[in-house]
């Protein structure tokens, strides 16, 4: 099956959600404690849209299977051309490609915005998500430990960056 990228739309809130909400509650994937709801997923992305930040939406058979967005950094000025990604996959969809899809549509995006430099932070137990950063070029540059408490323990956030030029 094809993978296609898009762009978001509102209605693809639901399933964004649902995708959101499965890793709040079974992974560290994001440290947020409480489910998402639709409206407040959709003013997180129309916050990201209006100042002009992608957010994708990666279907297969028209049906949204993953997504993944870029916006600020750090909100000072200075850091205006350095951003932060996400990419997240339908659970039952991993290893089909779809977040590779996603990640390389944000590269390529970021560059046409000429952004210098891209960021993922990771949590460090999530080995695969970073393997998967260092195909595309990302290195760790740092570690901060102890940075989430989440399923009571604490956890570390891996830094990644990604030169863009």
């Amino acid at each position: 099956m094809e993978i296609k990228i898009r762009p978001y739309q509102t209605q693809d809130a639901e399933i964004i959600v649902a995708i959101l909400n499965h890793y709040i509650a079974t992974s560290t994937a994001l440290y947020d404690y409480n489910p998402r709801t639709i409206e407040q997923q959709q003013a997180i992305f129309e916050e990201k849209l209006i100042k002009e930040f992608p957010v994708i939406v990666a279907t297969m058979d028209e049906c949204v299977v993953g997504f993944g967005y870029y916006s600020e950094f750090r909100f000072r000025e200075a850091y205006k051309f350095t951003v932060e990604h996400s990419v997240y996959v339908t659970p039952n969809e991993h290893g089909k490609g779809i977040g590779k899809v996603i990640l390389q549509s944000l590269i390529d995006l970021a560059k046409k915005q000429k952004l210098h430099t891209m960021i993922g932070v990771i949590d460090a137990e999530n080995e695969s998500s970073i393997a998967f950063h260092e195909q595309y070029g990302f290195k760790t540059v740092g570690i901060i430990k102890d940075s989430g408490f989440k399923f009571d323990r604490w956890l570390h956030s891996v830094i990644m960056q990604l030169m863009l030029e």
